[in-house]
């Protein structure tokens, strides 16, 4: 029985439960007065978190903490001006598609979804690449040289002599991956859902740094799982101390919402069902009545019980009951004790019945049996490509054990370290199963494959456009090996590209402006941006899924882009005539775009507005 506080509430507490549910990275751990550990909140953090500039801090707090950490941070919260364009030709079903893939920095990429898809995203998996010693395609503009970097982390003196042995093995080496990671899970925990999960691939190098990271990010509590993955089943007698079998595949909730999916019963184990007594109920199983904790530990759980066969007494000794004594009073009235063979057990066993049992929960060591190995991702790809043209995929296989264990039907999962693309390929693979329409968002940096590699030698231009051809050849494959799924399973994608915004900058100052840029001046869209580029900017901006259907149509005799049933409609001709502004106001969209400079004047701007203020006063009207 709980104590009654008999004190006024603890605000402090309460309050900063309130800002680590914002801000979980901003919750650390301080000594009170008498010396004891408490919560409480690192105010440089937050300033950051509520601050355009880099703030400085030189408290010492338990946190994980590496040089260039605060730098990283700003990097998550820093504004930019770039949009995604579409690419229609690099696409498979454009139009129709719910899939898209992005070519392009995941920083940037992140950044430009955090609007669409805030909250929306219920799995994200990520293989990051591993910290083996090598440079990073993510340099995020850490650029300093080797004597910068010693005197900043303080293992040089303004001299540049050295202060510490071995710096680039256990400083730079982990900071520079750290770095690069940390922004990227800030921007990720704002895309999931309530229910989402993040499932996170990491060898030796960083698992240990990653789960820290994690738990500051993410928060501690909604640690789930360190998975062990076995990776390979064959011992290589090359190496020097021991061979390496597994990866680490960590696993965090987004909140307490989420939780993992059951695995279905198997034959194994419903054959640990009986029914001894032949009870009507069917099969059961005894669970047993004793409690792992002692009385001492559970003294609440500890009085006498009657065995109702033979009179018998007994009282707890070494372990207390699992159940109070109300419960064990309802067990008995329902007949849910079991008592022996023949009645004279001194403690009984609860019957646990078939019927009601529940998935199996899955455990944290997945053999190669049940999740795959890295020869079998070697041989997804190549089943497709007749070649080996990317080291070390992921197999389909695990892919679909994190689907089978993160998503429901209908799920959104982002990958934004696609790399060979196996996620993806898992998506699609998995629906064809199912019958699900799950759908994946991969995001890959524009890399190069290596000089020499099969992949360049067939003139691959980047890594994202070998996943991307990857991607179509799997739906090709699917679909011809099940013709029921034709025209049902979405196995297409929209082809995105990062690029710089396509609104040019208009902010001169006077000294900068002269006679021969005024005219410029009257358009501030980019040259050769395309009407399909500037509709998917205003859905950025707007907050808009970029896969909602769009349609081309003919307004008053000019081209107008219509989003999903007039969610927007969007007019971006040189010239808008007010036939045009009246026809898409009887319309009654919910959002409505034109180009500034399409008016000819401010007076056919007024004019249209108020247009739709008359015809259509729900309208949400604005100009780019």
């Amino acid at each position: 029985m709980e104590k009654l506080r008999m004190a006024s509430p603890d605000l402090t507490n309460a309050n900063i439960e309130k800002i680590a549910e914002l801000f979980p990275n901003v919750v650390t751990e301080a000594l009170d007065t008498d010396g004891n550990p408490r919560k409480t909140v690192n105010f440089d953090l937050l300033r950051q978190e509520l601050s355009d500039y880099v703030v400085e801090g030189p408290q010492e707090r338990y946190q994980l903490d590496w040089p260039g950490k605060r730098a990283a941070g700003f990097l998550a919260n820093a504004p930019i001006a770039k949009t995604l364009r579409p690419v229609r030709e690099e696409s498979v079903n454009f139009d129709t598609t719910e899939n898209l893939f992005i070519e392009g920095d995941n920083l940037d990429v992140l950044k430009l979804l955090q609007e669409s898809y805030l909250g929306k995203v219920n799995l994200i998996y990520i293989d990051p690449p591993y910290n083996t010693g090598n440079d990073f395609v993510y340099s995020d503009d850490f650029a300093e040289t080797t004597a910068e970097y010693l005197a900043r982390s303080g293992q040089a003196d303004s001299g540049g002599a050295k202060l510490v042995a071995n710096p680039e093995s256990h400083g730079r080496f982990h900071s520079d991956w750290l770095s690069m990671i940390y922004p990227r899970l800030k921007l990720a925990r704002n895309l999931l859902s309530e229910d989402g999960a993040l499932f996170v691939s990491v060898d030796y190098h960083e698992s240990a740094n990653l789960r820290r990271l994690c738990d500051e990010i993410f928060g501690e509590r909604n640690f789930r799982a360190d998975i062990s993955w076995q990776k390979r089943y064959t011992r290589s007698n090359n190496t020097q101390d021991f061979t390496t079998v597994i990866e680490h595949i960590l696993v965090y909730g987004r909140s307490d919402s989420f939780s993992v999916n059951l695995l279905p019963r198997t034959g194994e184990a419903d054959d640990r069902y009986t029914n001894p007594d032949n009870d009507p109920r069917g099969l059961w199983k005894g669970s047993s009545f004793l409690n792992p904790a002692t009385p001492e530990k559970r003294p609440n759980l500890c009085y006498p019980i009657t065995n109702p066969n033979t009179g018998r007494v007994v009282t707890p000794t070494t372990n207390a009951w699992r159940r109070s004594k109300e419960e064990f009073e309802r067990l008995q009235a329902e007949g849910l004790l079991y008592w022996g063979a023949d009645g004279s057990a001194s403690v009984p066993s609860i019957k646990m019945f078939l019927s009601e049992a529940r998935g199996l929960t899955p455990i944290n060591f997945w053999d190669h049996g049940y999740a795959g190995n890295t020869d079998e991702g070697t041989r997804d790809f190549a089943e497709l490509f007749d070649a080996k043209l990317f080291d070390n995929p992921k197999p389909v296989k695990l892919m679909k054990r994190i689907l089978e264990h993160a998503t429901k039907s209908d799920s959104i999962v982002l990958d934004f370290f696609a790399g060979s693309g196996s996620m993806a390929h898992a998506v699609l693979a998995k629906n064809a199963e199912d019958g699900g329409s799950r759908r994946f968002i991969m995001v890959q940096v524009d890399e190069k494959p290596a000089l020499r590699t099969e992949a360049a030698l067939q003139g691959y231009p980047t890594i994202a456009a070998l996943a991307k051809e990857r991607i179509r050849r799997a739906g090709t494959r699917i679909l011809e090996a099940d013709s029921r799924a034709t025209g049902s399973l979405d196995v297409g994608y929209r082809s995105l590209r990062l690029d710089t915004t396509s609104m040019v900058d208009v902010l001169r100052t006077p000294e900068d402006t002269d006679q021969q840029v005024l005219e410029g001046l009257e358009d501030s869209v980019k040259p050769g941006r395309t009407g399909e580029d500037l509709l998917f900017q205003v859905l950025l901006d707007w907050g808009l899924e970029i896969t909602m259907p769009i349609s081309v149509e003919e307004c008053a005799g000019q081209e107008a882009f219509i989003v999903e049933d007039d969610a927007l409609i969007a007019c971006f001709e040189p010239e808008v005539s007010i036939e045009l502004v009246q026809a898409i106001a009887k319309r009654e969209p919910l959002r409505a775009v034109f180009r500034d400079s399409s008016f000819t004047s401010d007076s056919a701007r007024i004019n249209a507005e108020q247009i739709f203020r008359e015809v259509s006063p729900s309208t949400d009207v604005k100009v780019i």
